[in-house]
């Protein structure tokens, strides 16, 4: 690895911010110890900020040299709100709340490139580091972007990056086009007749028919959806009933559908809808059908990717790169961002858990678990991959 010998000399303060906002996880919109710790220590380096965009967001803007080029790194700082099992000196103070996503890791990484842009400022043109609020659900890239972000900050591109357990430590992961999937909830209602179930024959029973439309919709996905296309339609709620010999008068059904592209998840929706109408119809219910658009799918420009697997090869070696990675059906806001601008969404491996210190869960170090933690190793990795790609693409003159 070519990393930059700068930030392993601070990997240290770097990690004890990681471990600190790791203990003090905040919820989407609720980052404001964390935004503050971070507008701190830029301003500490000397990094003019801004903040409010987004509620909770935090921009610092690195200038040096004459050129109008900018470039914009993103990390997202929100926790999730589940419980940590962790026991180590770093756990979660806040019960209910846990970083088991690695955000703290995101936030800390390009830290630590600020810190060194600010200190050497080996380019000519203008950083924005974009830590943003609200990943996880409160579709925060969004809320940026609506409060300004790309007005008070006209980047002509913006890179974001994730850690990803599995991959492993000190490799990098990418590929051009749909990385990760749009996610879309769905609810539906069948209003039925209810009576004794004893008595069949006088209701219209919204359970039999739930039964139908959820069979239904599978075929959907394995036979109206063209192969090679990818696509998840989960039910994962069916709530009816209250007594064992009553036949209730509804029954209400909901979960997900995740897809690489738009036009598939067009073709899903009115299919969905035109199968709970008609089945029910044919029963003589009726059905109230909702159909709810979160992210849209995270599609990498090619260029963008093709300049940043250079510059992954640069710091961690091209055999440690991979840029035909498999994409992922988790979805990611920073998919928004995507389609104002140029850019690209990498992985950076985070291992398999060995990394954890003594106190960890007995649960596999994945994502969104309670035994997750992020990897402090990768902290110069990502950081200096964030400064490489900054002088890569802001060059001196």
């Amino acid at each position: 690895m070519k990393l930059v010998d700068p930030i392993i000399a601070f990997q240290s303060e770097i990690q004890e911010i990681r471990r600190d906002l790791h203990a003090h996880p905040e919820l989407c919109y609720e980052e404001q110890r964390t935004a503050d710790v971070v507008a701190a220590k830029l301003t500490e380096w000397g990094i003019p900020v801004i903040r409010g965009l987004g509620l909770t967001g935090v921009v610092g803007v690195i200038k040096n040299g004459t050129s109008e080029r900018a470039i914009g790194l993103r990390a997202d700082m929100d926790a999730l709100p589940m419980q940590e099992v962790n026991t180590f000196a770093h756990a979660s103070r806040h019960p209910g709340k846990m970083h088991a996503c690695g955000h703290d890791g995101h936030t800390a990484m390009l830290l630590g490139a600020a810190k060194h842009l600010a200190a050497h400022r080996n380019f000519d043109g203008t950083v924005y580091l974009v830590f943003q609020p609200a990943e996880e659900g409160g579709a925060g890239a969004k809320r940026m972007i609506e409060d300004g972000l790309f007005e008070q900050c006209p980047m002509d591109s913006i890179y974001g990056m994730h850690n990803w357990p599995g991959i492993p430590s000190g490799h990098m992961s990418v590929r051009p086009g749909p990385l990760m999937a749009s996610s879309n909830e769905f609810y539906l209602t069948v209003k039925g007749k209810g009576g004794h179930a004893a008595q069949p024959h006088k209701c219209i029973d919204p359970v039999i028919i739930g039964m139908q439309i959820a069979q239904s919709w599978q075929t959907i996905v394995s036979r109206r959806t063209n192969p090679i296309d990818t696509a998840v339609l989960s039910l994962t709620q069916f709530h009816a009933g209250t007594a064992t010999n009553v036949i209730p008068d509804e029954a209400k059904l909901a979960g997900t559908v995740r897809t690489l592209s738009a036009t598939v998840l067009d073709m899903i929706e009115k299919q969905m809808e035109e199968v709970a109408v008609n089945t029910a119809a044919a029963f003589g219910a009726e059905v109230e059908f909702k159909f709810r658009r979160n992210y849209p799918p995270l599609v990498n420009h090619p260029e963008a990717t093709r300049f940043a697997v250079e510059v992954m090869k640069a710091v961690v070696g091209a055999d440690k790169v991979d840029d035909k990675t498999e994409p992922s059906m988790a979805a990611e806001d920073f998919s928004y961002f995507l389609q104002a601008r140029p850019g690209c969404y990498i992985f950076i491996g985070n291992g398999e858990g060995d990394h954890r210190d003594g106190g960890h869960g007995l649960g596999p170090c994945v994502l969104h678990n309670g035994s997750y933690d992020f990897n402090d190793n990768l902290l110069p990795i990502g950081a200096s991959f964030w400064v490489k790609l900054v002088e890569a693409s802001l060059p001196l003159a």
